[in-house]
């Protein structure tokens, strides 16, 4: 299976200096977590997820409403290839510990976005054991496996 079987196709892209509080709201109203941040060419340069606002923003006294993305946002961004196969965009998602992963094109162009709901709603097709292991991966969990 190839990752566009799979992804989400509709996903919202912010610019760097984008506010967090317009951030925010984007979240709320397309309930997500998660918006890849892009250059004026739509090319991947960041990411943010609502733990980032918690953590990097709120806890930090920033103030969402001057702060731009670009002060809080993760810019060693894993992505995957709209073209990858499913077993690749998974072993990357479990090496990185990352819950998603913007999909791009060849140009590194944001295309869209593979959840870990995109797993679970293709468990069928991709194999329910192989989307376990990349649960487990992913939550490191396979240590508290080994300790039972």
């Amino acid at each position: 299976m190839k990752v566009k079987e799979c992804m989400c196709n509709d996903v919202c892209c912010i610019k760097p200096e984008t506010k967090i509080q317009e951030v925010a709201k984007l979240m709320s109203e397309n309930h997500i977590g998660c918006i890849p941040v892009c250059d004026n060419n739509n090319s991947v340069c960041g990411i943010i997820t609502d733990r980032d606002i918690l953590l990097r923003c709120v806890a930090c006294d920033k103030d969402t409403k001057q702060t731009p993305v670009s002060d809080i946002m993760t810019t060693n961004v894993c992505t995957c290839k709209e073209d990858d196969d499913m077993t690749n965009a998974q072993s990357k998602m479990g090496q990185n510990q990352v819950r998603r992963l913007p999909v791009c094109d060849d140009k590194n162009r944001v295309v869209g976005i593979l959840t870990l709901g995109n797993l679970a709603q293709n468990d069928g097709t991709i194999g329910k054991q192989q989307v376990c292991t990349t649960f487990e991966n992913i939550c490191n969990c396979e240590e508290n496996k080994n300790a039972e």
